[in-house]
Protein backbone atom coordinates (compact mmCIF):
# COMPACT_ATOMS: atom_id res chain seq x y z
CA UNK A 1 0.00 0.00 0.00
CA UNK A 2 1.06 3.24 -0.92
CA UNK A 3 1.51 5.97 1.78
CA UNK A 4 1.67 9.74 0.86
CA UNK A 5 4.20 11.73 3.31
CA UNK A 6 2.11 15.00 4.16
CA UNK A 7 4.66 17.65 4.92
CA UNK A 8 3.65 19.87 8.24
CA UNK A 9 7.24 21.60 8.54
CA UNK A 10 6.92 25.23 8.53
CA UNK A 11 10.27 27.39 9.17
CA UNK A 12 11.92 25.41 5.78
CA UNK A 13 15.19 27.43 4.81
CA UNK A 14 13.00 28.34 1.73
CA UNK A 15 10.47 29.74 3.98
CA UNK A 16 12.82 31.69 6.07
CA UNK A 17 14.10 33.09 2.73
CA UNK A 18 11.07 34.22 1.22
CA UNK A 19 10.20 35.57 4.34
CA UNK A 20 13.22 37.83 4.80
CA UNK A 21 13.53 38.84 1.30
CA UNK A 22 10.00 40.18 1.55
CA UNK A 23 10.67 41.79 4.66
CA UNK A 24 13.44 43.62 2.88
CA UNK A 25 11.57 44.65 -0.05
CA UNK A 26 9.12 46.15 1.88
CA UNK A 27 11.81 47.81 4.18
CA UNK A 28 13.07 49.54 1.34
CA UNK A 29 9.34 49.96 -0.61
CA UNK A 30 8.19 51.72 2.68
CA UNK A 31 12.02 53.91 3.19
CA UNK A 32 10.89 55.98 -0.15
CA UNK A 33 7.45 56.57 1.02
CA UNK A 34 8.71 59.62 2.91
CA UNK A 35 11.67 60.64 1.12
CA UNK A 36 11.33 60.67 -2.29
CA UNK A 37 8.59 63.15 -2.11
CA UNK A 38 11.86 65.36 -0.58
CA UNK A 39 13.91 64.65 -3.43
CA UNK A 40 10.62 65.71 -5.79
CA UNK A 41 10.88 68.64 -4.41
CA UNK A 42 14.82 68.77 -4.33
CA UNK A 43 13.87 68.34 -8.29
CA UNK A 44 11.78 71.69 -8.12
CA UNK A 45 8.61 69.84 -8.04
CA UNK A 46 5.72 70.71 -6.15
CA UNK A 47 2.42 69.12 -4.92
CA UNK A 48 1.08 67.45 -7.88
CA UNK A 49 4.15 66.53 -9.09
CA UNK A 50 4.29 64.13 -5.88
CA UNK A 51 0.75 62.92 -6.52
CA UNK A 52 2.08 62.07 -10.15
CA UNK A 53 4.83 60.57 -9.13
CA UNK A 54 2.92 58.01 -6.33
CA UNK A 55 0.12 57.07 -8.61
CA UNK A 56 2.08 56.24 -11.65
CA UNK A 57 3.63 53.96 -9.21
CA UNK A 58 0.51 52.34 -8.48
CA UNK A 59 -0.95 52.27 -12.07
CA UNK A 60 2.30 50.51 -13.24
CA UNK A 61 1.93 47.74 -10.68
CA UNK A 62 -2.32 47.41 -11.61
CA UNK A 63 -1.81 47.08 -15.18
CA UNK A 64 1.36 44.80 -14.81
CA UNK A 65 -0.72 42.01 -12.94
CA UNK A 66 -3.51 40.57 -15.11
CA UNK A 67 -0.21 39.40 -16.84
CA UNK A 68 1.59 37.34 -14.18
CA UNK A 69 0.04 34.49 -14.79
CA UNK A 70 0.69 34.05 -18.63
CA UNK A 71 4.30 34.78 -17.31
CA UNK A 72 4.34 32.37 -14.85
CA UNK A 73 2.73 29.54 -17.45
CA UNK A 74 6.27 30.59 -19.26
CA UNK A 75 8.74 30.68 -16.63
CA UNK A 76 9.25 29.62 -13.05
CA UNK A 77 7.62 31.73 -10.28
CA UNK A 78 11.03 32.09 -8.76
CA UNK A 79 12.69 33.39 -11.74
CA UNK A 80 10.74 35.53 -12.40
CA UNK A 81 10.20 37.31 -8.23
CA UNK A 82 14.16 37.40 -8.55
CA UNK A 83 13.71 39.93 -12.00
CA UNK A 84 11.31 41.45 -10.31
CA UNK A 85 13.17 42.47 -7.76
CA UNK A 86 15.96 43.22 -9.65
CA UNK A 87 13.99 45.85 -11.43
CA UNK A 88 13.26 46.90 -8.16
CA UNK A 89 16.77 47.12 -7.34
CA UNK A 90 18.15 49.08 -10.18
CA UNK A 91 15.20 51.16 -10.18
CA UNK A 92 16.21 52.39 -6.70
CA UNK A 93 19.47 53.08 -7.51
CA UNK A 94 18.58 54.91 -10.85
CA UNK A 95 16.69 57.37 -9.11
CA UNK A 96 19.77 59.37 -8.11
CA UNK A 97 20.16 60.14 -11.44
CA UNK A 98 17.20 61.77 -11.83
CA UNK A 99 17.77 65.16 -12.95
CA UNK A 100 14.13 66.20 -13.57
CA UNK A 101 10.41 65.38 -12.79
CA UNK A 102 10.14 63.92 -16.29
CA UNK A 103 12.89 61.14 -16.08
CA UNK A 104 12.09 60.82 -12.64
CA UNK A 105 8.39 58.95 -14.02
CA UNK A 106 10.08 56.71 -16.31
CA UNK A 107 12.21 55.31 -13.51
CA UNK A 108 8.89 55.39 -11.16
CA UNK A 109 7.12 53.45 -14.25
CA UNK A 110 9.24 50.73 -14.29
CA UNK A 111 9.54 50.30 -10.57
CA UNK A 112 5.90 50.18 -10.65
CA UNK A 113 6.06 47.20 -12.97
CA UNK A 114 8.67 45.27 -10.64
CA UNK A 115 6.61 46.35 -7.74
CA UNK A 116 3.75 44.75 -9.18
CA UNK A 117 5.02 41.38 -10.42
CA UNK A 118 6.74 40.66 -6.84
CA UNK A 119 3.82 40.99 -4.86
CA UNK A 120 2.13 38.87 -6.62
CA UNK A 121 4.63 36.11 -7.13
CA UNK A 122 5.77 36.40 -3.35
CA UNK A 123 2.27 35.33 -1.95
CA UNK A 124 1.85 32.76 -4.29
CA UNK A 125 5.09 31.17 -3.54
CA UNK A 126 4.58 31.66 0.08
CA UNK A 127 1.31 29.97 -0.04
CA UNK A 128 3.21 27.24 -2.25
CA UNK A 129 5.97 26.90 -0.04
CA UNK A 130 3.85 26.38 3.71
CA UNK A 131 1.85 23.46 4.64
CA UNK A 132 -1.53 23.48 3.23
CA UNK A 133 -3.02 22.91 5.84
CA UNK A 134 -1.09 25.11 8.06
CA UNK A 135 -1.08 27.77 5.07
CA UNK A 136 -3.11 30.58 7.21
CA UNK A 137 -0.38 30.19 10.16
CA UNK A 138 2.41 30.54 7.42
CA UNK A 139 0.66 33.81 5.49
CA UNK A 140 0.35 35.03 8.62
CA UNK A 141 4.22 34.30 9.73
CA UNK A 142 4.73 35.46 6.35
CA UNK A 143 2.85 39.41 6.88
CA UNK A 144 4.71 39.27 10.25
CA UNK A 145 8.18 39.86 8.86
CA UNK A 146 6.95 42.48 6.19
CA UNK A 147 4.94 44.36 9.29
CA UNK A 148 8.23 44.67 10.90
CA UNK A 149 9.65 45.76 7.59
CA UNK A 150 6.91 48.43 7.46
CA UNK A 151 7.52 50.16 10.72
CA UNK A 152 11.10 50.19 10.27
CA UNK A 153 11.53 51.45 6.80
CA UNK A 154 10.67 54.98 6.86
CA UNK A 155 12.56 55.62 10.06
CA UNK A 156 15.15 54.34 8.33
CA UNK A 157 14.87 56.47 5.29
CA UNK A 158 14.48 59.61 7.35
CA UNK A 159 17.47 58.76 9.09
CA UNK A 160 20.13 58.15 6.32
CA UNK A 161 18.73 61.58 4.67
CA UNK A 162 19.90 63.58 8.02
CA UNK A 163 22.74 61.97 8.27
CA UNK A 164 23.86 61.56 4.70
CA UNK A 165 22.26 62.17 1.41
CA UNK A 166 20.11 60.89 -1.60
CA UNK A 167 23.04 59.40 -2.89
CA UNK A 168 23.40 57.12 -0.04
CA UNK A 169 19.98 56.50 0.31
CA UNK A 170 18.72 54.73 -2.60
CA UNK A 171 22.59 53.07 -3.55
CA UNK A 172 21.76 51.72 0.14
CA UNK A 173 18.44 50.37 -1.17
CA UNK A 174 19.77 48.83 -4.21
CA UNK A 175 22.45 47.35 -1.96
CA UNK A 176 19.31 45.62 0.47
CA UNK A 177 17.37 44.55 -2.63
CA UNK A 178 20.17 42.83 -4.05
CA UNK A 179 20.38 40.90 -1.25
CA UNK A 180 16.79 40.44 -1.57
CA UNK A 181 17.18 38.92 -4.93
CA UNK A 182 19.99 36.77 -3.96
CA UNK A 183 17.53 35.32 -1.40
CA UNK A 184 14.88 34.58 -3.98
CA UNK A 185 17.29 32.92 -6.16
CA UNK A 186 18.18 30.58 -3.47
CA UNK A 187 14.11 29.63 -2.59
CA UNK A 188 13.79 26.11 -3.35
CA UNK A 189 10.85 24.86 -5.15
CA UNK A 190 9.05 21.41 -5.14
CA UNK A 191 8.52 19.46 -8.21
CA UNK A 192 5.14 20.17 -7.63
CA UNK A 193 5.11 23.71 -7.49
CA UNK A 194 6.60 23.73 -10.68
CA UNK A 195 4.45 21.56 -12.77
CA UNK A 196 1.61 23.63 -11.09
CA UNK A 197 3.45 26.68 -13.31
CA UNK A 198 2.79 24.65 -16.68
CA UNK A 199 -0.72 24.13 -15.84
CA UNK A 200 -1.24 27.54 -15.06
CA UNK A 201 -3.86 29.46 -17.79
CA UNK A 202 -1.74 30.71 -20.66
CA UNK A 203 -3.89 34.05 -21.17
CA UNK A 204 -3.90 36.92 -19.32
CA UNK A 205 -6.98 37.74 -16.68
CA UNK A 206 -8.17 40.77 -16.22
CA UNK A 207 -10.21 39.19 -13.28
CA UNK A 208 -10.39 35.88 -11.00
CA UNK A 209 -14.35 35.95 -10.60
CA UNK A 210 -13.84 33.31 -7.52
CA UNK A 211 -11.89 35.78 -5.10
CA UNK A 212 -14.38 38.43 -5.92
CA UNK A 213 -15.82 38.84 -2.74
CA UNK A 214 -12.84 38.74 -0.20
CA UNK A 215 -11.26 41.31 -3.21
CA UNK A 216 -13.96 43.66 -2.62
CA UNK A 217 -13.64 43.05 1.38
CA UNK A 218 -10.24 44.20 1.09
CA UNK A 219 -10.95 46.97 -1.56
CA UNK A 220 -13.03 48.54 1.32
CA UNK A 221 -10.12 47.76 4.01
CA UNK A 222 -8.09 49.17 1.62
CA UNK A 223 -10.21 52.86 1.56
CA UNK A 224 -9.86 53.19 4.69
CA UNK A 225 -6.40 52.55 5.06
CA UNK A 226 -5.76 54.50 2.34
CA UNK A 227 -6.69 57.80 4.88
CA UNK A 228 -4.94 56.66 7.86
CA UNK A 229 -1.65 56.64 5.48
CA UNK A 230 -2.38 59.72 4.20
CA UNK A 231 -3.80 61.92 6.31
CA UNK A 232 -2.87 61.32 9.80
CA UNK A 233 -0.07 63.43 10.26
CA UNK A 234 -2.03 66.40 9.58
CA UNK A 235 -4.95 65.37 11.75
CA UNK A 236 -2.34 65.11 14.89
CA UNK A 237 -1.26 68.54 13.79
CA UNK A 238 -4.84 69.50 14.27
CA UNK A 239 -5.15 67.56 17.34
CA UNK A 240 -2.15 68.90 18.92
CA UNK A 241 -0.91 65.12 19.12
CA UNK A 242 3.08 65.09 18.17
CA UNK A 243 3.96 61.69 18.60
CA UNK A 244 3.30 60.20 15.36
CA UNK A 245 5.87 57.99 14.75
CA UNK A 246 4.99 56.20 18.01
CA UNK A 247 1.41 55.77 16.97
CA UNK A 248 2.54 54.32 13.74
CA UNK A 249 4.93 51.96 15.52
CA UNK A 250 2.19 50.74 18.04
CA UNK A 251 0.12 49.95 15.10
CA UNK A 252 2.99 47.95 13.54
CA UNK A 253 3.93 46.18 16.96
CA UNK A 254 -0.15 45.38 17.50
CA UNK A 255 -0.03 43.76 14.23
CA UNK A 256 2.79 42.28 14.59
CA UNK A 257 1.75 40.73 17.67
CA UNK A 258 -2.03 39.85 16.26
CA UNK A 259 -0.47 37.68 13.16
CA UNK A 260 1.38 35.53 15.12
CA UNK A 261 -1.56 33.89 16.72
CA UNK A 262 -4.34 34.59 14.06
CA UNK A 263 -3.07 32.29 11.24
CA UNK A 264 -3.54 29.39 13.80
CA UNK A 265 -7.22 30.48 14.25
CA UNK A 266 -7.79 31.02 10.52
CA UNK A 267 -6.53 27.12 9.92
CA UNK A 268 -8.14 25.94 12.47
CA UNK A 269 -11.85 28.03 12.21
CA UNK A 270 -11.98 29.49 8.97
CA UNK A 271 -12.38 33.09 7.86
CA UNK A 272 -15.35 34.07 10.30
CA UNK A 273 -13.39 33.65 13.70
CA UNK A 274 -10.55 36.59 12.40
CA UNK A 275 -12.73 38.69 9.70
CA UNK A 276 -15.96 39.08 12.38
CA UNK A 277 -13.79 40.49 15.30
CA UNK A 278 -10.89 42.04 13.11
CA UNK A 279 -13.69 44.38 11.67
CA UNK A 280 -15.15 45.26 14.69
CA UNK A 281 -11.60 46.04 16.25
CA UNK A 282 -10.96 48.38 13.14
CA UNK A 283 -14.03 49.97 13.64
CA UNK A 284 -13.32 50.45 17.04
CA UNK A 285 -9.96 51.94 16.28
CA UNK A 286 -11.34 54.53 13.86
CA UNK A 287 -14.42 55.84 15.66
CA UNK A 288 -12.10 56.21 18.47
CA UNK A 289 -9.78 58.29 16.31
CA UNK A 290 -12.85 60.54 15.70
CA UNK A 291 -13.53 61.64 19.25
CA UNK A 292 -9.67 61.27 20.70
CA UNK A 293 -8.56 64.39 22.26
CA UNK A 294 -5.89 62.76 24.30
CA UNK A 295 -2.61 60.94 23.69
CA UNK A 296 -4.02 57.95 25.64
CA UNK A 297 -7.21 58.23 22.78
CA UNK A 298 -4.85 57.64 20.14
CA UNK A 299 -2.58 54.96 21.27
CA UNK A 300 -5.97 53.19 22.20
CA UNK A 301 -6.64 53.47 18.10
CA UNK A 302 -3.43 52.82 17.59
CA UNK A 303 -3.95 49.32 19.10
CA UNK A 304 -6.77 48.73 17.78
CA UNK A 305 -5.94 49.54 14.24
CA UNK A 306 -2.98 46.68 14.46
CA UNK A 307 -5.43 44.34 15.84
CA UNK A 308 -7.91 44.61 13.11
CA UNK A 309 -5.72 45.81 9.88
CA UNK A 310 -3.10 43.12 11.22
CA UNK A 311 -5.67 40.29 11.18
CA UNK A 312 -7.50 41.24 8.64
CA UNK A 313 -5.16 41.47 5.76
CA UNK A 314 -3.45 37.87 6.18
CA UNK A 315 -6.85 36.32 6.52
CA UNK A 316 -8.56 37.82 3.43
CA UNK A 317 -5.42 37.09 1.45
CA UNK A 318 -5.15 33.47 2.58
CA UNK A 319 -8.98 33.15 1.77
CA UNK A 320 -8.29 34.02 -1.32
CA UNK A 321 -5.80 31.79 -2.16
CA UNK A 322 -7.90 28.80 -0.72
CA UNK A 323 -11.07 29.82 -3.12
CA UNK A 324 -8.46 28.25 -6.42
CA UNK A 325 -6.96 25.70 -7.24
CA UNK A 326 -3.10 25.69 -6.69
CA UNK A 327 -2.84 26.91 -10.36
CA UNK A 328 -4.82 29.50 -10.24
CA UNK A 329 -2.94 31.04 -6.93
CA UNK A 330 -1.46 33.94 -9.17
CA UNK A 331 -4.51 35.27 -10.60
CA UNK A 332 -6.03 35.44 -7.37
CA UNK A 333 -3.48 37.13 -5.60
CA UNK A 334 -3.21 39.23 -9.32
CA UNK A 335 -6.90 40.27 -8.44
CA UNK A 336 -6.83 40.58 -4.42
CA UNK A 337 -3.78 42.97 -4.70
CA UNK A 338 -4.75 45.31 -7.55
CA UNK A 339 -8.25 45.70 -5.61
CA UNK A 340 -6.29 46.18 -2.72
CA UNK A 341 -4.24 48.78 -4.20
CA UNK A 342 -7.06 50.47 -5.89
CA UNK A 343 -8.43 50.66 -2.62
CA UNK A 344 -5.84 52.69 -1.19
CA UNK A 345 -5.33 55.28 -4.32
CA UNK A 346 -9.09 55.54 -4.14
CA UNK A 347 -9.43 56.31 -0.63
CA UNK A 348 -6.24 58.81 -0.38
CA UNK A 349 -8.60 60.72 -3.07
CA UNK A 350 -12.38 60.35 -1.81
CA UNK A 351 -11.13 61.13 1.87
CA UNK A 352 -8.84 63.94 0.44
CA UNK A 353 -11.92 65.44 -1.21
CA UNK A 354 -13.79 65.06 2.43
CA UNK A 355 -11.22 66.58 3.86
CA UNK A 356 -10.91 69.38 1.60
CA UNK A 357 -14.88 69.81 1.93
CA UNK A 358 -15.26 69.59 5.72
CA UNK A 359 -12.20 68.26 7.58
CA UNK A 360 -9.79 65.55 8.45
CA UNK A 361 -11.82 64.61 11.60
CA UNK A 362 -14.61 63.69 9.54
CA UNK A 363 -12.68 61.34 7.19
CA UNK A 364 -12.44 59.10 10.20
CA UNK A 365 -16.33 58.63 10.50
CA UNK A 366 -16.74 58.27 6.84
CA UNK A 367 -13.70 55.56 7.29
CA UNK A 368 -15.33 53.74 10.54
CA UNK A 369 -19.09 53.73 8.28
CA UNK A 370 -16.65 51.76 5.45
CA UNK A 371 -15.23 49.68 8.34
CA UNK A 372 -19.64 48.89 9.22
CA UNK A 373 -20.23 48.40 5.43
CA UNK A 374 -17.64 45.73 5.28
CA UNK A 375 -18.68 44.08 8.26
CA UNK A 376 -22.48 44.06 7.23
CA UNK A 377 -21.81 42.62 3.95
CA UNK A 378 -19.87 40.11 5.24
CA UNK A 379 -22.08 39.18 7.80
CA UNK A 380 -25.27 39.31 5.30
CA UNK A 381 -22.87 36.37 3.23
CA UNK A 382 -22.59 34.36 6.01
CA UNK A 383 -26.48 34.33 6.84
CA UNK A 384 -26.88 33.54 2.73
CA UNK A 385 -24.00 31.11 2.81
CA UNK A 386 -25.88 29.71 6.09
CA UNK A 387 -29.56 29.65 3.88
CA UNK A 388 -27.98 27.89 0.69
CA UNK A 389 -26.73 24.99 3.26
CA UNK A 390 -29.96 24.33 4.81
CA UNK A 391 -31.95 24.58 1.93
CA UNK A 392 -29.58 22.09 0.50
CA UNK A 393 -29.63 19.90 3.43
CA UNK A 394 -33.52 19.90 3.49
CA UNK A 395 -33.29 18.75 -0.25
CA UNK A 396 -31.06 16.02 0.15
CA UNK A 397 -33.04 14.87 2.78
CA UNK A 398 -36.21 14.62 1.02
CA UNK A 399 -33.90 12.65 -1.71
CA UNK A 400 -32.66 9.90 0.81
CA UNK A 401 -36.39 9.86 2.38
CA UNK A 402 -38.07 9.36 -1.37
CA UNK A 403 -35.12 6.71 -1.90
CA UNK A 404 -36.15 4.63 1.06
CA UNK A 405 -39.65 4.90 -0.09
Amino acid sequence: MNSTKVNHKMWSLSFIFIVVSNALVFMIFEMLLPTLPLFVKNLGGGASQVGLVTGIFMLSAILIRPFSGLLASKMDKKFLLTFGIMINALATGAYYLSNDISMLLIIRLIHGAGFGLITTYFATLAAEIVPKQRRGEGIGYFGAGETVAISVGPMLGTMTLELYDFQRLFLGGLAVLLLAAVMAFLIKRAPEGKQLDKETEVKMKLLEKRVLFPAILILLVGIAAGGIMSFFSLYAIEKNFSQVGLFFFVIAAASFFIRLISGKLFDRYGPPIILIPGSIFSIIALSTLYIATTDFAFFTAAVFYGFGFGSLLPALKTWAINLVDEHEHVHAMATFFNFFDIGIGGGSLILGLVAAATSYQVTYIVATFIYILMFMMYVGYLVLKKQQSNKLYKLNERKSGKACV
